[in-house]
């Protein structure tokens, strides 16, 4: 496994992490707590030191972190442990009326995940979406609170924009309190939109990236065809229609591109993204061991040349 600066941080995270969205979640083999340790167990044995998770997770909102933290009892220090606050559409039993970044609604919120997640200490706390009646002034000071008494390492945030990200790093200069370090947004092969303005940011700013849904619901994989794929994968039992929508003659034209090569598309994928400028960790859900042991395998299994990057960008351009 590799490890990489988080941003312009001290923090130090596996270039493949672990999502923590399919814990709890119906249907699936992590919807237990034998399901859960099983992929955490996995997770660990291959260097995967990045797990992330959020309030909202789970079959029931908090059911993520809950699994987590008993999963995580005996090895608490082996992992950097990430997870977020503030979805504005979801109730996670706090009351906020609306106000998801303030002051009252933070306090209320990481007490509620150390309780779940069995843990003193979170090492990496993000804001889950942008709080449009909250000042970004008083979310940074009231977080920066908590990473002054221990019970948060670092700060991040999520699905916030370019200019959000650098109102944020300018406030936070202003007031002196603590800086975001990671900026967790969508971004695969076939969601490339954050190359527009939020990447750039990212990078002058120093602030790494952690790309959801990094291999676009599994479209970028290699186990789905023009006709369908794996019948217990969660795109075909609940979102066909992504299969049948996808781009094929770009996948195609990427999956040729692999066979040239003699690479996986999954070590592909994972090879491409890792190429990117200011790439913390990419950060994939599994619900089996051997899905978790297949994505840590991808994170050195190809490193592709400036021409490769090059290629695969224009396939998908």
């Amino acid at each position: 496994m590799e490890y990489r600066s988080l941003g312009g941080s001290g923090l130090r995270v596996s270039a493949v992490g672990l999502g923590g969205n399919n814990f709890g979640r119906p249907g699936t083999a992590t919807e237990d707590q034998a399901g859960t340790d099983a992929v955490i167990g996995a997770a660990l044995d291959a260097g995967v030191t990045l797990v992330d998770t959020a309030d909202i997770y789970g079959g029931a909102p908090g059911r993520s972190e809950e699994l987590l933290g008993h999963a995580l009892r005996d090895r608490r220090d082996e992992v950097v442990l990430a997870t977020k606050f503030g979805h504005t559409k979801v109730d996670v039993g706090v009351p906020s009326w609306g106000a998801k970044g303030s002051r009252r609604y933070v306090r209320l919120a990481v007490e509620a995940s150390l309780r779940r997640l069995q843990t003193d200490w979170i090492d990496l706390y993000q804001i889950h979406e942008p709080d449009p009646l909250t000042p970004i002034a008083e979310t940074l000071a009231a977080l920066g609170e908590l990473v002054d008494e221990g019970k948060v390492r670092y700060l991040g945030h999520s699905n916030l924009s370019g200019w959000q990200l650098a109102e944020a790093e300018l406030v936070a200069r202003q007031l002196g309190t603590e800086r975001f370090v990671s900026a967790q947004n969508e971004y695969s092969l076939l969601a490339r939109d954050a190359e527009r303005e939020l990447l750039p940011a990212a990078r002058h700013f120093g602030v790494g990236l952690l790309p959801f849904f990094p291999l676009a619901n599994g479209l970028l994989t290699g186990k789905f065809t023009r006709t369908g794929g794996p019948e217990d994968s969660r795109i075909m039992r609940q979102r066909p229609h992504l299969v049948e929508q996808a781009p094929w003659e770009r996948l195609d034209a990427y999956a040729a591109f692999c066979d040239e090569r003699g690479v996986s598309m999954l070590d592909a994928t994972f090879g491409w993204l890792l190429a990117q400028p200011s790439m913390g960790s990419v950060i994939a859900g599994a619900t089996r061991p051997e899905q978790v042991r297949q994505n840590a395998a991808a994170a050195t299994a190809w490193t592709p040349t400036d021409d490769d990057v090059r290629t695969v960008s224009a396939i998908f351009a």
